[in-house]
C-alpha cells in the first residue's frame, strides 16, 4: 500500500535531517546515503502526485540533495573524517574543521529556494481569515504602499495542525507578488553546520537583504517548522541560545527598517505552544490556520473527486458531514484511497487483461458512498480533539489577526 503524501513529505524530511548532521559531522558515506533516501522519497511523491501545486518544491529539493551528492562523491576519500565522541567539544569542532573544507557564507543558499511558487489563491479553499490577514499585511502594501502610511506588519506567524495548508498559504501569497520566497527548514538551518547555526541566521537575512535591496523586489523569507529555531531556550546550549538571540535581532531589524521596505518574515508551526513569548510579539500577525469548515470541505471533496468516476447517488454534502474534523490533507488522501480501492479491485478481477492493439483499456467501476464509508473506517483524522481544543486555547490568549 502507498504511503500518504503527508508520510512521504514526513519521510523525507527525516532522511533530510539526518543526511544534514551526517554531513556537518564529516560523515560522508552516511550523508551520501541519506540524502540519496530524501532524494528517493521526493521522486516518489513527484511520480505519485503529478498534479500536486508543491512539486514545484519538491523538485528544487531533489537537484539540491543531488548537487550535494555528487560534491560529496566528488571530494570524498576512502574512510569518512572520523570525531572522537569521547572528545571535548571542542576538540570535536577542531577534528571536524581539519576534515572539511571551509564553507563560506554563501553555502548557505544551498539550504534555501528562491523561486516564484505556482500556487494561486483559488487553490487555498477555505481559510478565509488566513488569506485576509496575509493579503492585508503583505500583498496590499507592496502593491500600494503609499496607503499605508502609519507602516505594516512585516512579521507573520502561521501556525495550526498539520495538514491545514500553511506552506499553501505562503506559496500563495509569494505567488501574488513579483518578488523572491526563499523557503527554509529551520531544524536543516539550526543542524547544518555544527556550531554555525548563529552565523546560519545571520547569512540568511543578510541573504534576503540582498535580494530586496538589488532589486527593489518583495522578498518572502518562509521558515517553516520554526519552534525548531524558537522553541524555550530554558534548557538549551549556548550555541543554540545565541542563534535565537540572532533571529531576535535579526527579526527586530525587519520590523524596524523604513515604512517602504519589502521584507516579510512568515514564520510556520504546528506547535506554537512552544514558542518562547519574546518571540511571539515580533510576529504582529499570528494566524490560525484550522481545520476546514464544512463548506471547504464539500468543496475539497469537489476538487479531488473531480478526475474519477462516481455514481449517480455520489453526494459531497454527505461527505463534508462524515469526514467532519479531517484536514485538508487527510480528505486529499482519503480520496486517492477511495481511488485506489476500485483500482486495486479492478487488476484483481479474474477478467482484467492487459489491452491489446486496438482494444479499448478497462476502467474501474464508478466510486460510491460505501468506498468512502470504507476508507473512513480505516483512516481516521490526523489531528486528535484535545489537540484541536489546545489550539484554540493558544489562540485566545495569543491569536493576532
Amino acid at each position: 500500500m502507498s504511503m500518504a503524501p503527508q508520510e512521504l513529505e514526513k519521510s523525507a524530511s527525516k532522511y533530510a535531517a539526518a543526511a544534514i548532521k551526517a554531513d556537518s559531522q564529516g560523515a560522508v558515506g552516511m550523508a551520501i546515503s541519506d540524502y540519496q533516501n530524501a532524494s528517493d522519497t521526493l521522486l516518489k511523491l513527484i511520480r505519485l502526485y503529478p498534479t500536486s501545486s508543491v512539486n514545484k518544491i519538491y523538485k528544487s529539493s531533489y537537484q539540491k540533495y543531488q548537487e550535494r551528492i555528487n560534491a560529496l562523491k566528488e571530494t570524498r576519500g576512502d574512510i569518512d573524517p572520523v570525531v572522537d565522541p569521547n572528545a571535548s567539544p571542542e576538540e570535536q569542532k577542531k577534528s571536524l574543521a581539519r576534515a572539511q573544507p571551509h564553507k563560506d557564507d554563501g553555502d548557505l543558499e544551498d539550504l534555501v529556494m528562491k523561486e516564484k511558487p505556482d500556487v494561486k489563491w483559488s487553490e487555498v479553499i477555505g481559510l478565509d481569515d488566513a488569506k485576509g490577514a496575509l493579503r492585508e499585511s503583505i500583498v496590499y502594501p507592496s502593491k500600494r504602499p503609499d496607503l499605508f502610511p502609519l507602516g505594516w506588519p512585516r512579521g507573520m506567524l502561521l501556525y495550526g495542525p498539520p495538514g491545514t495548508g500553511k506552506t499553501m498559504l505562503a506559496a500563495a501569497t509569494a505567488n501574488e507578488l513579483d518578488g523572491y520566497f526563499i523557503n527554509v527548514d529551520a531544524a536543516s538551518m539550526m543542524s547544518k553546520w555544527l556550531g554555525e547555526a548563529e552565523k546560519n541566521v545571520s547569512n540568511l537575512f543578510k541573504m534576503a537583504r540582498k535580494y530586496n535591496e538589488r532589486e527593489g523586489k518583495p522578498v518572502i523569507l518562509f521558515i517553516d517548522e520554526v519552534d525548531s529555531l524558537l522553541g524555550d531556550r530554558n534548557s538549551e546550549v549556548g550555541g543554540e541560545i545565541r542563534a535565537k538571540n540572532q533571529f531576535l535581532s535579526e527579526l527586530d531589524g525587519v520590523n524596524g527598517k523604513g515604512k517602504d521596505t519589502m521584507m516579510y518574515v512568515i514564520g510556520a508551526t504546528n506547535k506554537p505552544w512552544s514558542l518562547d513569548e519574546p518571540f511571539l510579539r515580533r510576529f504582529q500577525k499570528r494566524i490560525y490556520v484550522s481545520l476546514p469548515s464544512g463548506d471547504a470541505r464539500q468543496k475539497l471533496f469537489n476538487q479531488y473527486t473531480a478526475p474519477l468516476k462516481k455514481s449517480s447517488r455520489f453526494s459531497l454534502a454527505t461527505l463534508s458531514k462524515q469526514f467532519d474534523g479531517y484536514s485538508a490533507s487527510d480528505i486529499k488522501d482519503v480520496c486517492q484511497g477511495a481511488q485506489l480501492l476500485v483500482v486495486n479491485e479492478l487488476f484483481r478481477s479474474p477478467t482484467y487483461h492487459e489491452p491489446v492493439d486496438g482494444e479499448v483499456a478497462q476502467d474501474p467501476r464508478e466510486l460510491t458512498m460505501s468506498d468512502f464509508k470504507d476508507i473512513k473506517a480505516r483512516r481516521k483524522p490526523s489531528v486528535s480533539i484535545e489537540n484541536i481544543r489546545a489550539y484554540h486555547k493558544w489562540s485566545e490568549s495569543f491569536g493576532a489577526l
